[in-house]
Parts: C-alpha cells; sequence; structure tokens
C-alpha cells in the first residue's frame, strides 16, 4: 500500500494542490532568510486567549486586531511615512526644476554640482534610498506578515470556530452560505484594517503634508484644497452610508446565491435522478438574480459618486492652476514651484478618487464583516463545561434518566425517557417512523443537549465530559454514511487516526470491503485504498459506502457502538457474510442498534419499543410476540424488509457519523 491520499509533504507540512501543467518554482537562497523573519512573525494557526469573537462590530474587529498590534502599528507607522514622502517627492521634483532653470547648460554637471551639488544628494538619496528601503519595509510587513499571517489567522479562527457548532447549527444552514460567510471573513476583517490604516491614513498624511507646502507658496492654493477636501467629504457623507447599506444586502444576497449553487451541486445525483435540471436552474437563478439586483444598486451609486468627483477635481485643477499662472504673472513663484504645485494637485485627485475608493471598500468590507459576523459570532449551542474531564469508559453502562427534548420548543420528541442498558448489553431499538429512535442516538452522542433529565455513561453524566473523548468512546455506523472526499484509506483511518497499514486492511476485510477497494481506481489514476471516493462517497455504491463505514468502526473499535440501520444497504449475501464479523465487533461491547428489518435486531439481548417519546414496551423478540403489542404487530406488517407507518410523526435529522 502506497500513502496516497496524505498528501506529499515536506517538513511536516501539507504542500499546496498542484495543477497538471506545475512548474516547480526556484526559490532564490539569498532572498530565503530575508523573507523568513517576516512569514514567521504571525502564526497564522495560533489559539486565541478568548475564542469565542464578540457580537458587536468594532469589539469583534479589535478581537483579531489585538493579536497582531505590533506589526499593524508598524504599518500603520510606514503608511504615514509614505504619505508624506509622497508629497515631498513633489517638492523635490519643483526644486529639480528650478535648480535646472536658474543654471546655464553649458556649465554642464561640473557647474550644476558646485553650485547645487549638495541639494542633488539630498534629493538622490531621499529618492533612490530612503523612499525605497521606507517602500521595501511597508510591502514586506503588508504583504508577509499581514496578508499572509493576518488574513489567514482570522479566516483560520473563524473556520476552526464554527466547525464547533452543533449538529444543529448547521442542519438549518446552507452550507456554501456558511462557507461563503466564513471565507470571506478574514479578507473583510484584513481588508477593513489595513484600508483604515494605510490606504486611508496615507491619503491623509499625503493632504496634510500637502496643505502645508502650499502654504509656503500662496494660501490661495490652500484654500482651493480645502474647499476641494469640504465637498469631496459632503459627497462621502451623502453616499458612503448607503454604500454601507447596500453592501450588506450584497453580502447577504451573495451567500444566498452561493448556498442555493453549493446546494444544487451537492445533491447533484438527486436533481438529475428526477430530472429536475430546470428545476434546479430556476432555483439557482433566483440567488443569481437577487445577487444582480444588489449589486446594480451599488453600481448605480458608483456612477453617481464617481461623477460628481470628476466634475469635483476638474474644476478644482482649474482653479489652482488659475491661481499658479496669476503668481507667476506676478513673479510670485518659479517654474519649478509651478511644476510641484500642479503635479501635487493631479497627484491629489488621484489620491481623492482613491480615497473614496477606499472608503468604498471600507463600506463593502464593512457590510461583509456585519453579515459573517451574525452567523461567526452566534453561541455554541453544544459546550463543553469549564471544568470538562476526559471520559475513560468502563463497562459502558448507558442510562436515560427522565430524559425532555424536542427540536422544537412546544414538540417534544422525548418526553420522560428512562431507559437502562447494562454493559455489554446488546439492545434494538424499535418504534414507529417519528418515535424518537434516532433522536435517541443523537442525545447520546450530545448533537444537542437534552431540555431536562440526564443521560450517564457509567454513572458519569456526558454533559460534564468533553464531547471528544464521548465520541471517541462510541463507534457509529448509520443508514447513509457521508464519506470524505479523500482516499479510503483517509476514509477508513478516521477511525482511529496513526492506525497502521495492515490495520486499516485487517478492518477492510472485516467489513467484505477489501476486495472491491482493491478494484478502485479514480479519474486521477489512483488506485485501491489510494483511490478517492468523490464528496460524501458518491463514486461508491450505497453498500460500498456503507462497508467502508463499518470498516472505520471496526478500526475504531469504540467500546460502545451504535448501528443505525448498519446494514440496510447491503445486499441479502454481503450482509450474511458481514454478520459474523459483526457478532466479533459487538462481543464485549455495549450495543445500541436501530433497524426497521426486525430480523436482524431480533436476537438482540432485549428490544425497547419506542412509542411517543417514552418506553412502552421492552422484553425479548419472543416475550414481545407474546405481549401482541407495538412490537408483535409491526412484526406482522413487515414485508420485504420494509416497516409500514402506522404513525405520523416529525421527520428525525439523521445522526451524523
Amino acid at each position: 500500500m502506497g500513502g496516497g491520499g496524505r498528501g506529499p509533504k515536506t517538513g511536516g507540512r501539507m504542500q499546496p494542490p498542484r495543477h497538471k501543467n506545475y512548474r516547480p518554482y526556484r526559490e532564490n537562497r539569498f532572498f530565503r532568510p530575508l523573507f523568513a523573519p517576516f512569514e514567521a512573525w504571525i502564526d497564522p494557526f495560533r489559539t486565541p486567549e478568548h475564542p469565542v469573537p464578540p457580537a458587536t462590530i468594532w469589539r469583534f474587529i479589535w478581537h483579531y486586531a489585538r493579536q497582531a498590534k505590533l506589526p499593524l502599528g508598524i504599518s500603520f507607522l510606514l503608511h504615514t511615512i509614505n504619505g508624506g514622502m509622497e508629497a515631498i517627492f513633489f517638492y523635490f521634483m519643483g526644486r529639480l526644476v528650478d535648480i535646472l532653470t536658474s543654471g546655464v547648460a553649458s556649465d554642464g554637471w561640473a557647474g550644476l554640482v558646485a553650485r547645487s551639488g549638495g541639494e542633488l544628494a539630498l534629493i538622490f538619496v531621499f529618492i533612490v534610498i530612503v523612499r525605497f528601503l521606507v517602500s521595501f519595509l511597508q510591502m514586506m510587513i503588508d504583504a508577509q506578515v499581514i496578508n499572509r499571517g493576518f488574513y489567514n489567522l482570522v479566516g483560520w479562527q473563524a473556520t476552526s470556530h464554527v466547525a464547533r457548532q452543533s449538529v444543529g447549527f448547521f442542519a438549518s444552514e446552507h452550507s456554501g452560505a456558511v462557507l461563503t460567510k466564513v471565507g470571506q471573513v478574514g479578507d473583510a476583517v484584513g481588508n477593513f484594517i489595513t484600508g483604515s490604516l494605510t490606504s486611508v491614513w496615507t491619503i491623509l498624511t499625503f493632504m496634510v503634508t500637502t496643505l502645508f507646502l502650499f502654504a509656503q507658496l500662496d494660501l490661495g492654493l490652500v484654500g482651493v484644497v480645502v474647499v476641494w477636501v469640504g465637498v469631496v467629504l459632503v459627497l462621502a457623507r451623502q453616499f458612503l452610508p448607503r454604500f454601507r447599506d447596500a453592501s450588506v444586502d450584497v453580502a447577504e444576497a451573495g451567500a444566498e446565491k452561493n448556498g442555493r449553487i453549493v446546494d444544487v451541486y451537492s445533491n447533484i445525483q438527486t436533481v438529475k435522478l428526477y430530472g429536475s435540471t430546470t428545476s434546479a436552474d430556476d432555483y439557482m437563478r433566483q440567488g443569481v438574480d437577487a445577487f444582480v439586483l444588489a449589486t446594480q444598486r451599488i453600481g448605480r451609486l458608483s456612477v453617481g459618486m464617481n461623477s460628481l468627483m470628476t466634475l469635483t477635481s476638474s474644476i478644482a485643477f482649474t482653479a489652482a492652476a488659475a491661481i499658479c499662472i496669476d503668481l507667476w504673472t506676478r513673479d510670485a513663484i518659479t517654474v519649478g514651484s509651478i511644476a510641484f504645485a500642479l503635479s501635487l494637485v493631479l497627484r491629489l485627485n488621484m489620491w481623492l478618487g482613491m480615497l473614496i475608493g477606499s472608503i468604498n471598500g471600507l463600506m463593502r468590507s464593512f457590510g461583509v464583516l456585519q453579515n459573517s459576523m451574525e452567523l461567526i459570532t452566534r453561541p455554541l449551542e453544544v459546550t463543553d463545561a469549564p471544568d470538562a474531564t476526559r471520559f475513560a469508559p468502563r463497562g459502558g453502562a448507558i442510562r436515560f434518566d427522565k430524559v425532555h427534548f424536542g427540536y422544537l420548543k412546544d414538540r417534544p420528541v422525548i418526553d420522560g425517557l428512562d431507559i437502562d442498558i447494562a454493559p455489554g448489553e446488546k439492545v434494538g431499538l424499535v418504534g414507529y417512523s417519528g418515535a424518537g429512535k434516532t433522536t435517541i442516538v443523537n442525545l447520546l452522542l450530545r448533537f444537542w443537549d437534552v431540555e431536562a433529565g440526564s443521560i450517564r455513561i457509567d454513572g458519569t453524566d456526558i454533559a460534564t465530559i468533553t464531547q471528544d473523548s464521548l465520541r471517541a468512546a462510541i463507534g457509529v455506523v448509520t443508514q447513509e454514511p457521508a464519506l470524505l472526499h479523500r482516499s479510503v484509506r483517509d476514509n477508513i483511518l478516521y477511525g482511529r487516526p496513526g492506525a497502521s497499514d495492515a490495520d486499516i486492511v485487517e478492518a477492510a476485510k472485516r467489513a467484505e470491503a477489501h476486495e472491491f477497494i482493491m478494484g478502485l481506481k479514480d479519474s486521477e489514476g489512483r488506485a485501491g485504498y489510494d483511490a478517492h471516493v468523490g464528496e460524501r462517497g458518491i463514486k461508491l455504491s450505497g453498500g460500498q459506502r456503507q462497508r467502508v463505514a463499518i470498516a472505520r468502526v471496526m478500526l475504531k473499535n469504540a467500546p460502545i457502538l451504535v448501528l443505525d440501520e448498519a446494514t440496510s444497504a447491503l445486499d441479502s449475501e454481503i450482509e450474511a457474510a458481514i454478520q459474523g464479523h459483526l457478532s466479533q465487533l459487538m462481543a464485549g461491547k455495549t450495543v445500541l442498534a436501530i433497524a426497521h428489518r426486525l430480523s436482524t435486531i431480533a436476537a438482540m439481548d432485549r428490544l425497547i419499543v419506542v412509542d411517543g417519546g417514552h418506553v412502552v414496551e421492552q422484553g425479548s423478540h419472543a416475550e414481545l410476540l407474546a405481549r401482541g403489542g407495538i412490537y408483535a404487530a409491526l412484526w406482522t406488517r413487515q414485508s420485504g424488509g420494509f416497516l409500514a407507518s402506522a404513525h405520523d410523526g416529525a421527520e428525525e435529522p439523521a445522526v451524523a457519523e
């Protein structure tokens, strides 16, 4: 067996996926030490002191910004310096014009150096050395520290936090919408902070420096700039709040659009099975249409504001040019000063346009932030207690004590449930559809918390132990096991990370899966245990997915075993072949099994009949048949492996594996 599915590694780190036309990049060893300290400054995977982000926008932003105060502060300082240097750059250009126009060309370089050598040297040092070093350091901080480290830190912490949400959270949300909102928050926080500290502050610094330099020439130029900036601020006040509101709508519409598309793509087999391509197009198009309408509003606002900005800048430039010409006719300024002043006005025009664009971008990021924050900061529905301990099962005794629970507050599914299961006992759960069987399993796995009562394993309340240690003690096989879009090996290995290849093969053989696995080959040419199974295991048949899931549980070898229609997708021959291995797997374990095909659980130590969220009958198969109650009626009605439903009930969310 090869190592496929685990990914190429270098130095213990996963390498990025490579396109088929990938050409290796040869990194210059001279530059590596230069980049290394900056790239290592922020660890994108650091654990925050407070893992749950605050639910107010400014505290939400500060929650992440405080983890990178120093690099963000240095970036702020460098952009401030750069803003001033941009204006001074044009001042030096004006001085260079004056130096050249005041000299005689025939004197050559010698005369030029003799007359203004010191000032020329200062200009050279400023432009070539100082400006380069400040810009280089600023770009290094921005690109290698903030963009690489900080942006990914925000994205990773949000992703990791949302992954700890309950099964109920994901059951009620579009996966595509969740992915969009979580995926965009890193860029949104980063862009908002860097846009505020860099673009906006750089431009403001440039403006202040410009006003100072213009004050040395003429107060009329200062007046033009002040009025100009004032008009721009009035326009910003009128337009930017509308941009902010429209951006929230765009962010929500974009998340909904992606959610609809992912919903169709992830269920493409169902879409094609029912020949509903047109219906799927209509469903996706509604999402895209809403997104187009939302972006249309921003487009109109952008055209209106930018048009007024262009008109304002044209008037301001004309006024500045007229003042400069008037000063020149009165011999109040030099040609170099005119060149400097008008160049600075042109540059200021560009910067003001960038300022509005930056503020516009900030408003968009703000809208995205608000939209994403509402989802990311939603309280975790199921959490470990502050003093939760790791669970170490002893015998596997399970007790449901007066348990009450409902997915909706006014519609209880479990109502005063009492069940005692002895260590090593094999128990089958029976009941009509909607009776609460799968809900019982969900509560045992603590995918939801009980509303009243308690669930104990070996005398320990499961609410007092960590969720990970609880689920590590329980192996689960469901009716529709969802496999990961990875190799067969990785899917089985999920049962016990770190297991050897020999253990994986042994588990697959016991699940009657080894033979078909060895015959697998995917579109990338990976074969056997290296073959990828597709999203949710779509490349495998239902029976094959079931056997891989059973292999995973066999590898896990947990002391408590939950079988929720574990063999329902298997044909009779495979089921007969695997039953012996399942019997071996169940040996010495506490087993809780659900099956509509009653023949598969009739031999259990005890059968418990659930109806209306509580136990109504229990006993052995023979005892329940003799009683003539619900179980006897179900046994009589069952035909062809299907169970007739006599009760209407709300569907229970499927237990996740």
